[in-house]
């Protein structure tokens, strides 16, 4: 295996490499109770610029370039996934506040009262969407207008909330009782968190398919440095290699970004 193949996967092993906890230990023996104030981090465009500047030294241009293609559709995807995980939990702490305020509303207990303590016991999204409703209503605002106007600026949450206001327009205009409504529209919430949850279960079969198939050509260079092609050589040290490099990285980048496409239709 050649020097710069060798190098890579020594950085890359460094990188992973678990630390020992016992010098994090003495630390804090030494140090005492930790400091309140915030960590301060390398910004991460200067880290972006550092790792492309060492890949432009081991693999050249073109390897630079198929990293930055590739890392780009990677974050997108991360960046995907952890807006539809935070997505998920904020509908779920939305149902779980309608399911208190429903149930304040059966008590007997005016709207701004019990969308008020429903507030107090719910928290983050929820939170904000109840107080604002408290509020409104106690004045005798138009709640629905306001929660329209609050579902723009809570994107986790805004079909939910332009649901509540819907639902709340209901009520007033036909008589119909808003804790039937509220209780209704909080256990459709419910099964659908349930429903992307299994679903989102039985799609890691073929996201795991998908990034096996993406690390395939990685392997096959990896084979066949260690058989002796010398395919690194050919990838780093001419000018169709480095071409070659760029046009792999997109058609992997796009397989990616295709199959990611795929299975977000199949949530939604």
């Amino acid at each position: 295996m050649s020097g710069p193949v060798a190098l890579v996967l020594g950085a890359a092993a460094l990188l992973v490499w678990p630390g020992s906890p016992a010098p994090g230990r003495v630390r804090a023996l030494v140090a005492g109770p930790p400091s309140a104030g915030p960590v301060r981090r390398p910004p991460l465009v200067a880290v972006a610029l550092v790792g492309l500047g060492v890949v432009v030294v081991v693999a050249g241009v073109g390897g630079a370039v198929a990293v930055a293609v590739v890392g780009t559709v990677l974050g997108r995807a991360r960046h995907a996934r952890r807006r539809d995980t935070d997505r998920r939990e904020a509908v779920a702490g939305f149902a779980e506040g309608l399911a208190g305020f429903a149930a304040d509303l059966r008590a007997g207990h005016p709207p701004a009262a019990a969308a008020g303590a429903a507030a107090r016991d719910a928290h983050g999204t929820c939170s904000r969407v109840l107080t604002a409703v408290e509020a409104t209503a106690r004045l005798g605002g138009d709640v629905p207008v306001a929660l329209r106007g609050l579902a723009a600026t809570e994107p986790l949450v805004e079909p939910p909330v332009r649901r509540l206001a819907d639902a709340w327009s209901r009520a007033d205009r036909h008589g119909i009782g808003l804790a039937a409504l509220a209780e209704a529209l909080a256990d459709d919430l419910r099964a659908r968190t349930r429903f992307e949850g299994r679903l989102g279960a039985q799609l890691a079969g073929p996201r795991t398919t998908t990034a096996v198939l993406a690390g395939l050509p990685l392997v096959g260079l990896l084979l066949g440095q260690a058989l002796g092609a010398r395919p690194w050589a050919v990838l780093t040290g001419t000018a169709l290699g480095q071409g070659l490099l760029v046009v792999g990285a997109v058609l992997v980048a796009v397989g990616l970004e295709w199959s990611a496409r795929l299975t977000a239709r199949v949530v939604r």
